[in-house]
């Protein structure tokens, strides 16, 4: 299955927002920023927001096809 943005998803997702999309806790998304392993974000206003489709790039580079040989 493949991932794809809706005419019903925002172009840009706060950290609560995109961690629901892939679900995952909002805690752990911004673990991931803060090691610099998630999805690119933008900072506006001192706030953290996602857009849409490099969170979904972001799962879609996380593809595997079997669990050894990272």
């Amino acid at each position: 299955m493949t991932l794809s943005t809706t005419a019903a998803m925002p172009a840009f997702l706060t950290t609560v927002e995109a961690a629901e999309l892939v679900r995952l806790s909002p805690r752990t998304l911004e673990k991931h920023r803060i090691h610099g392993t998630g999805p690119a974000f933008k900072k506006v206003c001192g706030r953290v927001i996602y857009a849409a489709a490099d969170v979904l790039a972001w799962v879609e580079a996380g593809t595997r096809t079997r669990t050894s040989g990272d």
